[in-house]
């Protein structure tokens, strides 16, 4: 397995941000990962994470002021989700999840998994995650989850929307454009990708979570040239937009980002309070119904 790219592991010491988020504020996008020797990376994965346990993220949840979270199973554990549905089993209702499905999954266990916390599925569109999935086999089981009330999560480039256009618009169930479409952020504002990512976002059934500064910023530490872009899609949908971490940063090429550096990016996103009830509190609350006392 020695040419499976290893990632990088993240910043080890979270600084403690200055700006405090607001009580049932959500990480709506970010990962857990092994420990290898408990929960094993899939043997055809693309890559190799370091691992980053839950008692690590609980750790860096209290450092950061956050008490929900959206744990998304990524590709390195392939369609084994047990280790999001432990760690969400072990939160006493403030943690959800979505979940890696393949086709050959039964209805019994898409409703273990509902049972479990999962309220959606998640597909690659990226060219360096595998490209384009099964068509037939995405449509078979976004079909399948829509007795569920779940949703889709969709990992495209935004240059790629345009291709997907018709068929985002048939989709039965929402779904959500993780990253903010990664769109450079050198290539402006008035860039044609992020033009249809704005677009898109305008569908009633379209989500879009503002995480991933530091994978579209061209300017680096602390990643403020993604700011416009956050903005610009909180101005298109307020009520369907999410926040995340994207702890503990996969695939990161340059800049490992300080997750306390992203919190403090949330009010020069969203400069205005009642925004930031909204997409850090209510918009995850309404989708994924956390259970617990803070709601």
């Amino acid at each position: 397995m020695s040419d499976i790219p290893v990632c990088m592991a993240p910043d080890p010491d979270t600084k403690t941000p200055k700006f405090q988020p607001p009580p049932g504020a959500c990480d709506a996008h970010c990962h857990i990962f092994g420990p290898g020797a408990v929960y094993p990376y899939a043997p055809d994965r693309s890559y190799t994470p370091p691992d980053a346990p839950l008692a690590r993220f609980k750790e860096l949840q209290t450092t950061l002021g956050l008490s929900r979270a959206v744990l998304v199973n990524a590709s390195c554990h392939g369609t084994d989700n047990t280790v999001i549905l432990d760690a969400i089993a072990q939160s006493g209702g403030s943690y959800r999840g979505v979940a890696n499905v393949g086709k050959s999954i039964s209805d019994a266990e898409l409703a273990q998994l509902n049972d479990g916390g999962i309220r959606g599925i998640r597909f690659n569109f990226v060219q360096h995650l595998g490209g384009t999935p099964d068509m037939d086999v995405f449509h078979d089981l976004v079909e399948r989850i829509v007795p569920l009330g779940w949703h889709v999560v969709l990992h495209f480039d935004a240059a790629d929307l345009l291709d997907f256009g018709a068929m985002l618009r048939s989709l039965p169930v929402p779904f959500i454009i993780d990253h903010m479409g990664r769109v450079p952020t050198r290539d402006g504002l008035d860039q044609k990708p992020f033009a249809i990512l704005l677009d898109t976002a305008r569908m009633d059934n379209c989500w879009i979570k503002i995480c991933g500064a530091e994978r579209i910023s061209s300017a680096g530490p602390p990643f403020m040239d993604a700011a416009p872009f956050a903005q610009a899609v909180l101005e298109v949908a307020p009520d369907r937009t999410l926040w995340g971490t994207d702890w503990p940063h996969p695939n990161i090429k340059r800049h490992m980002p300080n997750d306390g550096d992203l919190v403090d990016l949330i009010p020069l996103f969203m400069p205005d309070a009642a925004l930031r009830q909204k997409v850090l509190v209510d918009n995850p609350h309404r989708l994924y119904g956390f259970s617990d006392a803070l709601a």
